[in-house]
């Protein structure tokens, strides 16, 4: 039987986030996801979808005019079928990305992947879920994105940060929760305390606030 995924979406836009911000990207979003984080912006994806063999979703993805496609959910990793589409979409010369929760194993993941591993602060409400061992797999290809509610979780990102070395493995990113924080706060506290992240604000809310498929 040929691999089947259930695919919540599948759209052409701007990426929004991480360091192909700004670049024109298709997005394949899949359903399900083992986390309920409190901030989350695309619980749609957490049920429904449709399921789709790998190639139909491949003869979707590559036929639109780009070369930049990222995975997403849900958590993408939660269907194994998923490691079977990064590598499709890496032999067709697709420049792949993974968006990730960091709570599931992502060695698997084909290494032509870059792999955008979420850690979860406690203003996720689920920062128990953090797969620690993920850090040791991450190479300079790979970013880290820490979410943040609030100060408190700043804090906690900061001394995470710097008591595991993550900035020296993978460029890191600290982006604030939308409406949850002002991201001229999260800067203020960034340059205070001098650290080697990149404030990340979501560019697709700014253009298109919360439509869906963007």
């Amino acid at each position: 039987m040929a691999a089947r995924l259930r695919v919540s979406e599948v759209f052409f836009s701007l990426q929004g986030e991480a360091s192909r911000i700004g670049l024109p990207s298709v997005f394949i979003r899949l359903t399900g996801c083992p986390l309920r984080c409190g901030y989350c912006d695309t619980e749609y994806a957490f049920q429904g979808g449709e399921w789709r063999t790998l190639e139909a979703v491949l003869e979707q993805t590559l036929a639109y005019p780009t070369r930049h496609v990222t995975v997403s959910g849900g958590e993408p990793l939660a269907q194994k079928p998923c490691l079977d589409l990064l590598s499709a979409l890496c032999d067709a010369g697709r420049d792949v990305s993974l968006e990730t929760s960091g709570a599931l194993d992502i060695g698997l993941v084909d290494v032509r992947v870059a792999r955008i591993v979420d850690v979860k602060t406690p203003g996720s409400g689920e920062v128990g879920r953090n797969l620690w061992s993920n850090l040791n797999l991450l190479t300079p290809r790979d970013e880290v994105k820490f979410v943040l509610t609030g100060e408190s979780d700043y804090l906690w990102a900061r001394d995470t940060l710097l008591a595991r070395g993550i900035a020296s493995r993978c460029p890191v990113l600290f982006s604030p929760a939308w409406s949850l924080l002002q991201p001229a706060a999260l800067a203020e506290w960034i340059l205070r305390d001098g650290l080697p992240v990149r404030l990340q604000v979501q560019l697709h809310k700014l253009l298109w606030q919360e439509a869906r498929g963007r």
